[in-house]
């Protein structure tokens, strides 16, 4: 057996490590990141949505709605996540950043999403009322990818739950 023939043995032995790490860097692990944030928002009072920007498979930014306590419509768990995000990175655009975000972005939000040139966003619940899919995909940036669904039940959950003791 010769070198080659050895690498070749040990590139296709499992790698119980290498399945974690996958499992890691997940939609679904970066997504729980994003309701950490939306659970913090809840107890806090606000409308429980958290978002988190991921860039080279590492969390570069995180934010949860701070609607209320700042008195500011514009403090969604989005903008927030794309300001800091931007500040770590120093750039405007986040082309090589994911988004997750636990609830379907607003219009204003996808606003912020097209001009930052995000290279992908990653929801879970859709909101039919508010969210901008209403209106099609063209207000995000012609190059971002979308993706939807990622723990779905669980973000929908989280809202109706925070809404039903609203009332």
């Amino acid at each position: 057996m010769n070198f080659n023939s050895l690498i070749f043995l040990q590139l296709h032995i499992y790698n119980p490590l290498l399945e974690s790490m996958l499992t890691v860097f997940s939609d679904d692990n970066f997504m729980k990141k994003a309701i950490q944030e939306a659970e913090t928002a809840a107890s806090l009072g606000e409308v429980p949505v958290g978002a988190v920007i991921v860039c080279n498979n590492a969390v570069i930014a995180k934010a949860h709605n701070h609607v209320e306590k700042l008195h500011d419509i514009t403090a969604h768990a989005e903008i927030l996540a794309i300001t800091a995000a931007s500040n770590y990175l120093g750039s405007k655009y986040l082309e090589d950043c994911t988004l997750y975000v636990t609830l379907e972005p607003c219009v204003m939000c996808a606003g912020a999403i097209k001009w930052a040139r995000l290279g992908r966003v990653v929801y879970g619940a859709s909101d039919d009322k508010g969210g901008f899919m209403k209106y099609g995909k063209e207000l995000l940036h012609p190059s971002t990818k979308l993706e939807f669904g990622i723990q779905n039940e669980r973000c929908s959950e989280m809202l109706k739950n925070f809404f039903k003791a609203k009332r």
